[in-house]
């Protein structure tokens, strides 16, 4: 799925979108450059699964957790600043924590992640962003393919 993302707010609504169709569990990588847009993207998503209060960058304490409404957790991770996947052992998470992960900079987390759902890039395209998102599993491919059907996301995907 590819989607044109205008400004921020479309950044916002689309996040929205993808928040209101989500699985049960998930995990999903954000990819992209500095600035692309991926905490923007967290951030919402987790607005719209009913955060209140302060949702605050992982970037210096690498994980943040939130209590999702209805149950369980979302676990927003920004391993930017880490050196070797080995340091994510210090974090004591465990695979199976979180009905959500949210995981900037996947990359350098390597095996020590579980597995992406969904692979999510975000790029500065113009005067807006790009995102890309791809299934990385069964539960990745139902969740896009609610998402095709989603009429709020219409408005960011263009026609074929």
């Amino acid at each position: 799925m590819r989607a044109h993302l205008p400004d921020p707010d479309a950044t916002d609504r689309i996040a929205a979108v993808f928040a209101r169709s989500r699985p049960a569990r998930a995990v999903v990588h954000l990819r992209g450059d500095l600035g692309a847009g991926k905490s923007t993207f967290a951030r919402a998503l987790l607005r719209a699964l009913g955060v209140q209060g302060a949702i605050r960058s992982p970037t210096y304490t690498l994980v943040e957790r939130y209590p999702l409404d209805g149950g369980g957790d979302a676990l927003h991770l920004d391993l930017y600043r880490i050196g070797d996947p080995g340091e994510l052992e210090f974090l004591g998470l465990d695979a199976g924590e979180g009905t959500l992960w949210l995981v900037e900079w996947p990359e350098r987390g390597g095996r020590a992640l579980p597995p992406a759902d969904l692979d999510v890039q975000l790029a500065l395209e113009g005067d807006g962003r790009s995102l890309d998102a791809v299934a990385g599993s069964p539960v990745g491919d139902e969740w896009l393919g609610r998402l095709a059907g989603h009429p709020d996301l219409h408005a960011f995907v263009p026609p074929p």
